[in-house]
């Protein structure tokens, strides 16, 4: 195999790597953003659409004079209180990597903002990849799926995701370092 044919073989070997190591960002409200303007988006919709995993990026816009982002625990994002912030972001264009999994609660610490609905709850579930049932098992052999978990009486039932995401490379190269990987290899192949 010449190295042109090498070259070729290891770029299309270095796309499949990134096709497979890929995170999603998302921009909270969609097109509209972080915001209050009417009609004001509905963040909780919005959330429950969407499949955060751990890796994944989210992004709130807004004017940073007339919004901010405040990390919240679960009471204070009830109780729309941003008197004991986790964190505060105002650049108004704040990225946050989601780094674990579980509930991540935002609001917007200007006052009456939150109240208004400019609030988000980030759920992380763990990325679980299903396998077929194995069709060696007894018809009596109780299944994990039977029943409830015990988190699963304390949390809302999961709803179908739509993903409006914009897919990123992630991972110790990226984009340019697995083509760069690719030429490497076909040389030295």
């Amino acid at each position: 195999m010449g190295l042109v044919e090498r070259v070729i073989f290891f770029m299309a070997l270095a796309v499949l790597c990134v096709a497979s190591s890929t995170a999603e960002v998302y921009k909270v409200g969609d097109d509209k953003g972080w915001t209050t303007l009417s009609p004001i988006p509905d963040y909780q919709k919005w959330s429950s659409t969407k499949d955060f995993k751990v890796g994944d990026s989210i992004v709130f816009e807004y004017s940073p004079e007339m919004h901010n982002v405040v990390q919240v625990n679960y009471t204070d994002y009830k109780n729309c209180n941003a008197a004991s912030p986790i964190r505060t972001f105002t650049s108004g264009k704040d990225t946050i990597p989601i780094k674990r999994k579980g509930h991540f609660w935002y609001i917007c610490g200007i006052p009456g903002h939150c109240a208004m609905g400019q609030k988000v709850d980030i759920r992380v579930v763990p990325h679980v990849t299903q396998t077929p049932p194995s069709t060696t098992s007894s018809p009596s052999a109780p299944t994990p799926s039977s029943g409830p978990s015990p988190s699963a009486s304390t949390a809302p039932a999961p709803s179908p995701k739509k993903s409006s995401a914009v897919t990123i490379s992630k991972g110790l190269f990226g984009k340019f370092g697995f083509l760069v990987l690719a030429v490497v290899a076909a040389v030295a192949y």
